[in-house]
């Protein structure tokens, strides 16, 4: 039997790397088979996705740029050195429930859990030899916890084929944003607030999508998604540092005086997938996002945001009427970021989804 094209929206709203903290992290991944326009009844569903990246090439708006370059670069925030980072190690296991009524709404919750390993050599380093942090500030840090979680209604009643619908939510700050690490020179510091677990702040989501069939083709179709996520209600948090000194016993430690509001994004999919399989279904799409830079007392306003895009092939398989499993790969095609970014070479995602 073949997979079935029913033309219905079933929004899972289910988060790409933008949904991350960092803004070099990746970008906005559609997994979602309704707005994809392949089609599931109402009722629950439950979707388990596990996405991993590494980012550990230092980029410089458009161009790579080598640890001694960024060691030699100036912050054009501060004036001062700018920092240079070692890697971002990221894993994420995202649990998505949602509730669709068949008719004109649905509901989806989404619960990220993080795992995440961090290394700068900070400024003033010797670029990282002995692969160490040299640097002032410069620090390791390993965490692992719950995300923000997120909470995304929407409506698809405005036409009788619900081949669109409009997308609004809420990003609780339910993760931690007051991680700290052992620095270089001995002491406590605050992980840096894009780092964290949290932005610390709650944020508004609305979106729109759109799905059908390319040119009235029967086994190609087409999607497009669009979401702009804001920052409305921020919390101070903790990330300055007191004390600098080369001895522990008046090492730094965290103080909590920092204020801290990450920048706003705009995230756009647009895919294609070809549905005359009977079990496969493959899948191509362009992910976009521009994030703006972030602002604050304990921002980084220089080396945060930036546009990235994404060329992403996957496949779904139908392993039963009510499950299905699904893998993608992100490769980057343009990365322009803010001053000095990490940023991966890949994104590699999978998971399962079930319906009850």
């Amino acid at each position: 039997m073949k997979f079935r094209k029913i033309v219905i929206a079933v929004a899972l709203s289910i988060p790409g790397a933008s949904a991350f903290a960092c803004a070099s992290c990746g970008c906005s991944l559609n997994t979602d088979i309704g707005t994809q326009g392949m089609g599931m009844t109402s009722g629950w569903s439950l979707d388990l996705r596990y996405d991993t990246l590494n980012q550990n090439k230092l980029r410089y708006g458009t161009k790579s740029i080598s640890q001694s370059q960024a060691a030699n670069t100036t912050n054009g925030a501060t004036g001062a050195p700018a920092e240079v980072e070692g890697y971002t190690q990221n894993n994420y296991i995202t649990a998505s429930l949602d509730y669709n009524d068949g008719e004109n709404w649905g509901l989806t919750t989404v619960v990220p859990f993080i795992v995440r390993n961090h290394m700068t050599y900070g400024s003033n380093s010797d670029d990282g030899v002995g692969g160490f942090p040299t640097g002032e500030n410069g620090y390791s840090s390993k965490g692992s916890g719950i995300g923000d979680i997120k909470l995304i209604g929407r409506y698809f009643g405005f036409s009788e084929q619900k081949d669109w619908g409009l997308q609004f939510g809420v990003k609780l700050p339910t993760g931690s944003n007051s991680q700290s690490a052992v620095a270089n020179s001995g002491g406590t510091v605050a992980v840096d607030p894009g780092l964290q677990r949290s932005s610390g702040s709650t944020d508004l989501i609305g979106g729109i999508y759109k799905f059908g069939f390319v040119n009235d083709l029967e086994n190609w179709g087409y999607f497009a998604q669009a979401q702009y996520q804001a920052a409305v209600i921020v919390t101070n948090v903790p990330t300055s540092l007191v004390g600098l000194s080369s001895g522990p016993s008046d090492a730094p430690t965290v103080s909590t005086g920092g204020s801290y509001r990450p920048g706003n994004s705009l995230n756009v999919n647009v895919g294609v997938n070809y549905q005359a399989f009977e079990k496969w279904v493959p899948t191509l799409q362009l992910n976009v996002i521009n994030k703006r830079a972030d602002s604050g007392t304990a921002a980084d306003t220089w080396a945060t945001g930036g546009t990235l895009a994404y060329l992403t092939p996957g496949v779904l398989y139908r392993l039963t009427e009510q499950t299905q499993v699904y893998a993608n790969l992100q490769l980057p095609v343009y990365q322009n970021v803010n001053g000095i970014q990490l940023t991966p070479s890949y994104i590699a995602s999978m998971g399962v989804r079930v319906h009850f």
